[in-house]
């Protein structure tokens, strides 16, 4: 399995004004409450459910799992390094809200149907999973001609993951969650060098150099677009 340890360090979704929004999306699908028992599988630096433990102070704080440690993940959840499969086989927890965010796409077929199949195991009555992806279609983000043609690519199997998520799921339901992004070209080179995104991640150092200088020649100083993600909700 690709290791990405960059996507939530330093970038827009790391943001406030990203977890922000994103705590809004997830607000409008999910009742939030101290009650409730939450898991973010692929967890990162933990943004998302460390500003959801500080917003409504969880009875149990949430569970982070993820196969690398940061040294700058949040301190007010509870983190464990593990595979996400292994942690579903062995706990009795139940949950009433599973985050899966732009992480499913670096499971094989046969782990994503086993994921999937053990997360809904793993729920109360009437919680919730819902699963993050970027957008398959017209996609904005900011790409140089390689990276264009890698992320295409990535994409298109994204769209049979999709289909292959929904089958797994006798109900479920299918929205959007946009945020309008305004970064500086030389922060965004900055997270190309890091390889932000999984596309970027078998590139060399010569391809990620001949990309900054396309970035450079072919970009504002100021990079505007939305960052769109498909949001699959299945409820219990």
């Amino acid at each position: 399995m690709m290791v990405l340890k960059n996507w939530d360090n330093k970038t827009w979704i790391s943001s406030k004004k990203y977890i922000f929004s994103f705590h809004k999306f997830i607000k409008s699908k999910v009742r939030l409450n101290n009650n409730i028992k939450v898991l973010d599988i692929g967890c990162g630096r933990a943004n998302i459910i460390s500003f959801l433990q500080k917003k409504y102070k969880f009875q149990n704080k949430p569970i982070g799992i993820d196969i690398i440690k940061s040294k700058n993940t949040k301190k007010n959840i509870i983190f464990k390094k593990i595979d996400a499969i292994k942690y579903l086989k062995k706990t009795d927890q139940l949950f009433d809200l599973i985050l899966i965010k732009q992480t499913i796409h670096f499971f094989s077929k046969n782990r994503i149907d086993t994921l999937l199949n053990l997360a809904k195991k793993r729920l109360n009555q009437k919680g919730q999973i819902l699963i993050f992806l970027l957008k398959t279609k017209n996609n904005k983000i900011p790409s140089f001609k390689k990276m264009k043609t890698k992320l295409i690519e990535s994409l298109k199997k994204d769209e049979n993951l999709i289909k292959r998520i929904k089958k797994k799921f006798n109900k479920y339901q299918v929205s959007h969650f946009n945020f309008k992004v305004s970064i500086s070209k030389s922060k965004y080179i900055k997270m190309i060098k890091n390889k932000y995104i999984s596309c970027l991640l078998n590139f060399s150092r010569k391809e990620i150099k001949r990309g900054v200088e396309e970035v450079k020649s072919d970009f504002k100083n100021q990079i505007k677009f939305t960052d769109t993600l498909i949001c699959i909700n299945y409820r219990r």
